[in-house]
């Protein structure tokens, strides 16, 4: 529980948004503190990748309030650090990992090349994600899981506060989606992370809350029902009648030998080993 006096890092109140004619969020509310974890999940379509995108401040929303960091999204994006699925490049474009990295800093550097402080921030985030001794190398001949450690540490070059991420195990094996959540653990020791994912099964050891996004939302905080569970080796997510993921989904955290096809309609509480 969050002291009273303490302020969110990420302020959504009573948020609305729309493509054109079509509603994707309606009142959102949502307040994200220093040190969250907080894994967005939902169904495609949804609105899970809008709501980043608000908090990002790539988009306005129509009705209602964000606050990041105490300020407007677009006034504090300068401490947000981003990570997309992907980075589309050219492959024939002659990039070396470094370069990539040092993208990162451009915010940074508008008025001259980069300086000696910008390769030293982008060496030392190179090695928060293990990656020193790939700094030559062509962004192009990595793997990608590889490469999706690459984009966090771009994300890290700009020093943020906020770290937030959309689908960062996309397209990766079990080896590789292992590897950038370890790594995301460790970097949430100092910072606030919020991630979109479509599999809550994959990062919830890794989580303390998870907000259920399907045109509205509703947060669960994770760390309170790891304690309230009875056994320690089960996790009770309960979804209350105002969760918009109250029904059977696969974005909920059901597995083969759960009750995948019997849920409880009174509690609404699923089990999951």
């Amino acid at each position: 529980m969050k002291a009273q006096s303490e302020k969110p890092v990420i302020d959504v109140q009573n948020v609305c948004f729309r493509y054109g004619e079509q509603e994707v969020l309606h009142s959102i509310n949502l307040q994200v503190y220093q040190g969250d974890f907080v894994v967005l999940v939902g169904p495609n379509g949804g609105g899970k990748t809008t709501l980043l995108r608000l908090i990002l401040g790539l988009l306005k929303p129509g009705f209602g309030k964000i606050r990041v960091l105490g300020r407007s999204p677009r006034r504090a994006s300068p401490q947000l650090g981003y990570v997309p699925q992907s980075l589309q490049f050219d492959p024939e474009f002659p990039a070396n990992v470094l370069d990539i990295v040092l993208m990162g800093r451009v915010e940074r550097s508008l008025f001259g090349p980069y300086k000696k402080t910008d390769r030293q921030v982008a060496l030392e985030c190179l090695q928060q994600v293990g990656l020193q001794d790939l700094a030559k190398r062509p962004f192009a001949a990595l793997s990608g899981g590889q490469r999706q450690r690459i984009l966090i540490a771009q994300a890290l070059a700009c020093e943020p506060e906020l770290l937030l991420l959309d689908e960062p195990n996309a397209n990766l094996d079990a080896v590789g989606t292992q590897t950038v959540y370890e790594l995301l653990r460790q970097l949430n020791q100092k910072l606030t992370i919020v991630l979109v994912s479509h599999n809550l099964n994959t990062v919830e050891s890794y989580a303390s809350h998870v907000v259920c996004v399907n045109h509205t939302a509703e947060m669960h905080c994770l760390d309170d029902m790891r304690q309230d569970a009875k056994e320690e080796d089960w996790t009770r997510l309960r979804h209350g009648a105002s969760c918009p993921l109250n029904s059977v989904s696969e974005t909920l955290p059901y597995c083969s030998n759960c009750v995948r096809n019997n849920p409880c309609p009174a509690s609404r509480a699923f089990l999951y080993k």
